[in-house]
């Protein structure tokens, strides 16, 4: 049987693995379009637990282990893949109610409960994807468990099929084996189904690596002891500087103390001055021991638990949940200025600030939700990989909500345009979703890495060309790019361009997109708008 303490410690450990191997899972994506990275949402997902996990005590139950879990990863949950993944955990709350300790048999039952509910959330379930993963690990749990009740033997046929469900997912997606990889998703899985594995059989928990340290000067040392801010160990962030005696000490015997009482230490120094840095719970012990090399100057210390708790009150507040005052309320998610003030212009009430490599959470999504003043709120999430997360937001709202399947900047605005406030629910959610799809979206972007992507050799830097979210042409120059897609979007019934130009394209470059467009097509009526958005240097659509 499997206790409780167990249990938790087993989540804590696959939390860890997963966020030390992210970046290798990330780096299994085949497109390579910037963004939220299947490790990275994965990591995020499951890494909003931690807190809760580690306050519990070793005479936990595992139902208690599992709701919170469940619980905290639902919130937490980014991208299709973080939602599966707080999927197939909720599954294990589900197996687990009303249990103190669990078998072979609640484990298999768990892993069943969470591979019906992610197959059920995916409209069209793809295979040779995670869902394969998991779904195969679950059919082989349940022939092992007929022969043995113990869990940790379950636990390893789940690892061993996992491995086998994923080497054999290029197999069923032919873009993966073009590229040589297998699933990012799948992979992610099984790197945390081995973590739990192994605090099943005895072994310890995974420690979180600390990032790669750069090599730190007095000039560059506020930048630096920056990138060392991470979990909250300890609470006093104490920082000095420290004037040196003309018979002062070598330096690294006050970084060496100071790494016995604290973290993310940084001791730099030159020929006058020393500058310190140390997370500890007895700044007035760091202060005493660098008396000794010096006279301190300008001491600093903060209770970095007062300020992460003042942080998220500050981000609770911009959504304060508010009591229906209207029929409809609109939330949106947009990154840019020009493009966020567009959607409020056409009445959204709430922005989620997210989108390419910014996948907001379920839980960022349902605030935006509850802080809009109507009693039905319709959702926006103008991004493929956010869709899932905005849908497990329904099922938590106190009102009613409409996700509207929006995968773009451009199908959000036009499903905005066609609201019509004298209209009622179904109505306006028909109108609104055939508006979206009578767009037609553009996207200019820049490989990320290297690929050779359904017939395209790509090179990192180069001009990813995409037309309703597939890729159509690479190009080096970004000016032929924008121009070409712009050429191929435009149909016979062509009325309407509107042209989106992002943070890194420049007013002068966008002009001249922008009267080249306009003489090609003067018969159409064309729109330039500064969006400001990241990652796209342009958005580019055709109605």
């Amino acid at each position: 049987m499997i206790e409780g303490r167990m249990l938790r410690d087993a989540f804590i450990s696959a939390a860890h693995s997963i966020a030390n191997k992210k970046k290798s899972v990330d780096e299994l994506n085949v497109f390579p379009v910037p963004d939220g990275d299947t490790g990275t949402n994965m990591s995020m997902t499951i890494g909003n637990a931690l807190a809760e996990l580690k306050l519990m005590k070793d005479d936990v139950e595992c139902s208690v282990v599992a709701k919170t879990m469940a619980s905290a990863l639902l919130r937490g949950a980014r991208g299709n893949s973080g939602v599966i993944l707080s999927l197939v955990f909720r599954g294990f709350s589900k197996g687990l109610a009303g249990k103190k300790e669990m078998s072979a048999e609640d484990l298999v039952v768990s892993l069943e409960h969470g591979v019906k509910g992610a197959y059920k959330s995916v409209m069209k379930p793809t295979e040779g994807t995670i869902l394969t993963v998991v779904r195969e690990s679950a059919e082989k749990a349940r022939e092992v468990v007929k022969s043995t009740n113990d869990p940790c033997t379950v636990m390893h046929e789940i690892c061993e099929q996992a491995k086998v469900s994923l080497d054999n997912t290029p197999n069923l997606l032919p873009a993966l084996a073009k590229a040589g990889v297998v699933d990012a998703g799948g992979m992610g899985l099984l790197i945390i189904f081995e973590a739990i594995r192994d605090v099943f059989d005895g072994g310890e928990i995974v420690q979180p690596e600390k990032a790669e340290k750069k090599k730190i000067t007095v000039e560059n040392f506020s930048t630096a002891v920056g990138e060392y801010e991470s979990e909250i160990t300890f609470t006093y962030c104490t920082e000095m500087l420290i004037t040196k005696k003309h018979d002062c000490a070598d330096p690294s015997k006050l970084r060496a103390y100071l790494e016995t009482i604290g973290d993310c230490v940084v001791v730099v120094d030159d020929n006058e001055i020393i500058k310190v840095h140390v997370h500890t719970n007895d700044p007035g012990k760091a202060i005493q021991k660098g008396l000794e090399f010096g006279y301190i100057n300008l001491p600093k210390i903060e209770n970095m638990k007062l300020q992460h708790e003042a942080k998220q009150q500050e981000v609770k507040q911009q959504f304060v949940p508010a009591k229906p005052e209207k029929k409809f309320g609109f939330v949106a998610v947009a990154a840019g200025n020009g493009i966020e003030a567009m959607f409020r212009d056409v009445g959204v009430d709430c922005i989620v600030k997210g989108g390419q490599t910014m996948n907001p959470s379920t839980e960022d999504i349902l605030a935006a939700i509850m802080s809009c003043p109507a009693e039905t709120v319709f959702v926006l999430p103008n991004n493929k990989n956010i869709i899932m997360a905005a849908e497990q937001a329904v099922k938590l709202a106190d009102r009613k909500v409409c996700v509207l399947q929006t995968r773009t900047i451009p199908q959000g605005m036009s499903a905005m345009l066609a609201f019509d406030p004298d209209a009622d629910f179904k109505t306006n959610r028909k109108e609104m979703t055939d508006a979206l799809e009578r767009v037609s979206t553009g996207s200019v972007t820049f490989a990320a890495r290297d690929s050779d992507f359904e017939g395209h050799s790509i090179k990192k830097g180069e001009m990813l060309c995409m037309e309703n979210g597939k890729l159509a042409f690479v190009e080096k120059d970004l000016a032929k790019a924008a121009y070409k897609l712009t050429k191929k979007l435009v149909k016979g019934d062509s009325t309407f361009i509107t042209i989106l130009y992002g943070a890194d394209v420049t007013d002068e470059a966008a002009e001249a997109l922008y009267k080249q467009v306009s003489a090609k097509y003067s018969n159409i009526d064309v729109n330039l708008i500064n969006g400001g958005q990241p990652v796209y240097y342009y958005y580019i659509s055709v109605e």
